[in-house]
Parts: C-alpha cells; structure tokens; sequence
C-alpha cells in the first residue's frame, strides 16, 4: 500500500513519525510472516526464457562452449540474469568438484546475501541440495549425497576488498555486480582460480563504455571480435578472453508481466533509463538531470502545511554554502527555502557559528526533524552539536547512487521546488556530466545546491519511501 494511503492526514510531525514506526514494524512483521511462507513453500520456478537456458546449461558436456573459461551476463535490470547465473554456478560446482573452495562475491556481503543468498538457496533445496550458512564465517556449505563443496562470500566494495581474498585456492569465482566492484579486487579473485577445470562467472549492469570491466573483459571476449580483429590482437599480444558472452532484456524474465515492465520503464530517464531499462553500456553526457521541468517541479503559490521539516547543506567556505529547507508530509517533499552564500562574490567569507546564524534564523520556530551536512563538514557538525538545538546526521555521499534516487524522485513527482529557491532552479539547468571523464563524474561547477539535495534524497527520503523505491 502507498504510504500516502497508510499515513492520511497528519498534524504534526511528531503523529508522523508515531505512524511511520507503525507502518515500519507492520512492514517488518509482515516480511517476517512472508519470509516463513516462502522458506516452507519452496521457491517457485517460472518458465525459463532461451537466455536463461543458454546460462544454465552452457557448461554441460553436449553444450558447443562447454570448454569456455567462463560466462559474461550484462544488460537490463530485473532480466532474471541474477538468479539463473548463481544457481548454475552452484549446480556446475557440484556437478564438477568434490570438497573443493569456491568465491561468490557482492558489492557488499550484505547486498549479496539479500539480493542473491536468500534465493537461491531456496532454489538449492528444491533442487535436493542441503544448505548449511556459517554467517560468522560468510561461508555457504553445499552437499547432495557424497558431493560437498565450500562457498565463501566476499564483498568487493572498494581497494582494500582484495586483501580478503589473498590466500585462497578457488575452483570457481561467482561475481554479482562486477561493474560496482574495483579492477584489483577482481582481478585478485580471479587469480585465485588456480583448479583445474575453474570458470569465472560475471552479471552486472552496463555502465559507461570506458569502464575496466568493458573494456578489459566485455570487448576482449572472442566470441565479440572479428576474426581479423583477434588476429590484430595476438599479433600485438593483447590477452584475449574466451568466454560466453550473453546480453539481457527484461524480455528475457518470463515472470515480469506488462505492468511491472511499464513500472520499471517509467522510473528512470536519460542516462539511467539507457542502461538499467535499455541494458546499453553509455556515455553520461549532457545535463544531470534532463527531467526537470520547471512546469512541473517548481511552486509558485504558498507551500502547503508540512508536519516534518528537515535541513539539508553543503558546507562550502571558499565555495558557495548551500542550505535547503525541505517540508515533508509522508509522500511528498518540497524545498520551501534555501541559503546560498557565495563568499567568493559577496567578497566576504563567513564561519561556521555565521552560517549556523544564518540557518538558525531560516528555521525559525519550525519543529526540525534533523538536519543533514556534508561528512566533510567536521567543524559545521562540531557547531551544531556545540548549540545542542538540533539533531545533526553525516550525510551519506555516494554521488551515482544519490543521483539516481534524485532522478526517480523527480521523475515520480516525489520532490518539488518554490521558485524562491531561484539558485536551485539555476543549478538544475547547469549542472552536466563530464563527457571528457572515462567514467561516470560529473563537473564539479554549479553543483552545490545539487549536493545538498542529493544528501536530503539519499539520506533521508529513501528510507521513508524505501519500500517503494
């Protein structure tokens, strides 16, 4: 049920907030009770599309690419390339090896075990397969009869994720969301692939086409060169890979009907809707936000009564100091005012007690649900914790991430403007990518009010609507 619908009308923030840990703990109950059914019930297999086929079977003795070293699955969001990916990974291991170490691998261990885990595990048993997880060891005991391999789960976050994996022989390595992981953890687990016969297996997304992954595996696989292109190849000693390579359209999920794929098609746009919906591996370029449309994001009359307000703000001394007054009432969410202070052209710098000034007198007498800051900010958070007016958060500043969920919030018609925040309009028709980056960043110019929105959606409003979104 929306969440429009379960909190109706409210008159303060603090009702608000008493609804929202209602809904939250029936959400919780609800998912538990649900969770139960479908442990007892068993998975229930849909009809396998030819793609789906084709992964599960590519690595079979009567398949033509059985002696491949390994299999590439990239394209759509919700494609069903996940899931018949990771169960014939387990069922190859299983069919190949005895008592032997396998890798899976997320961009966390924590997305791997929601995303992939759960299911296929209940997969798994119904195929007969006995499960046992170790979580505190993060390792996923297969058998069937006299048959008992190992599974070790890695998450592949940033740089550092390699040196997890040092030290282990593997017979296979299982990534999910190659794209989001960093070259040299990849690259390590699969120099850990030591056993005769190991394969590695690949899913993601398509991101920018100057991506490692794209570059270094999707465009030096055989199977998408030409002959005379591979010959142009050995004779320069590029290392070539001879794997199978698969491209996915969510008209390869057989379960997703009409409705849910028009769900999907009307949550992205630009960049976003080429990739995740498209499945296209494409350059960012051009304005960040293409769907804003003044007409329709901004408000001219009074902002309607809001029962929870939140501060958003990017700390800039040199740079411009944005600061956002949002007004939420549970569905949607509205920059009712905002402080830009460019110190560089008012030719007068501000400090932090200034600002919090400056802020302080914005809020007025409106009950604050907490305010947001940049983490980089360390001396604004000090000044704000030191005045013990407010609740202050780090804010959580994953720039890609947060630019997609400002991205469906505007494309949904979740978040709006009053055109008094005349900065913030400006800013929407400047802020671009950087088509000369070889990956997704955008120009660090006209961008500071586009942070501290980001930081307002990423931090606080996808987790009220998180259900949804």
């Amino acid at each position: 049920m929306p969440l429009q619908r379960m909190c109706g009308q409210v008159n303060s923030w603090a009702e608000l907030e008493e609804r929202r840990k209602k809904i939250s703990e029936r959400i919780t109950k609800n998912g538990i009770a649900m969770k139960k059914r479908i442990e007892q019930k068993g998975f229930d297999f849909k009809p396998f599309s030819r793609k789906q086929k084709q992964v599960l079977t590519w690595w079979c003795d009567a398949s033509p690419v059985k002696d491949k070293d390994g299999i590439i699955a990239d394209g759509a969001i919700r494609s069903g390339k996940t899931l018949c990916m990771s169960l014939s990974y387990v069922i190859w291991a299983m069919s190949t090896f005895n008592m032997q170490n396998f890798g899976m691998a997320g961009k966390t261990i924590g997305s791997f075990r929601r995303n992939v885990l759960f299911w296929l595990r209940l997969m798994l048993r119904s195929r007969k397969y006995k499960t046992v997880y170790h979580r505190s060891d993060n390792l996923l005991i297969v058998s069937k009869g006299n048959v008992v391999n190992y599974f070790y789960i890695f998450g592949g976050k940033d740089e550092s994720s390699q040196d997890l994996i040092q030290g282990i022989t593997l017979a296979g390595m299982f990534f999910d969301e190659v794209a989001l992981m960093p070259e040299s953890f990849v690259n390590q687990a699969t120099g850990r692939c030591s056993v005769t016969g190991s394969k590695f297996w690949f899913n993601c997304n398509p991101d920018n086409p100057r991506h490692w992954f794209k570059v270094n595996w999707i465009d030096k696989c055989l199977c998408n060169m030409s002959e005379e292109h591979v010959e142009e190849c050995r004779k320069n000693e590029v290392e070539l890979k001879d794997l199978v390579y698969l491209h996915f359209t969510m008209d390869d999920n057989l379960s997703l009907d009409e409705d849910i794929k028009k769900r999907y098609r009307s949550m992205y746009v630009g960049v976003f809707f080429k990739r995740f919906i498209l499945g296209l591996w494409c350059v960012a370029d051009g304005l960040v936000y293409v769907m804003f449309d003044e007409d329709k994001h901004v408000i001219h009359e009074e902002c309607p009564y809001s029962p929870m307000h939140i501060v958003s703000v990017d700390y800039g001394t040199v740079n411009p100091f944005s600061c956002g007054l949002w007004g939420f009432d549970g569905k949607r969410a509205i920059r009712e005012q905002e402080i830009y202070y460019n110190g560089r052209e008012k030719g007068e710098r501000k400090d932090d007690e200034a600002y919090y000034q400056m802020m302080d007198e914005m809020i007025g007498d409106r009950k604050i649900e907490c305010i947001i800051v940049d983490p980089s900010a360390a001396s604004f958070i000090e000044v704000i914790k030191k005045h013990g007016k407010y609740i202050v958060k780090g804010a959580q500043n994953d720039v890609l991430d947060g630019i997609r969920v400002v991205t469906t919030f505007l494309n949904s018609g979740r978040i709006f403007f009053h055109d008094s925040c005349k900065n913030t309009i400006e800013e929407f028709g400047l802020y671009s990518w950087d088509e000369e980056s070889g990956e997704d960043k955008v120009i660090k110019e006209n961008d500071h009010a586009m942070d501290d929105i980001r930081y307002f959606c990423y931090t606080f409003l996808r987790k009220w609507l998180r259900w949804k979104y």
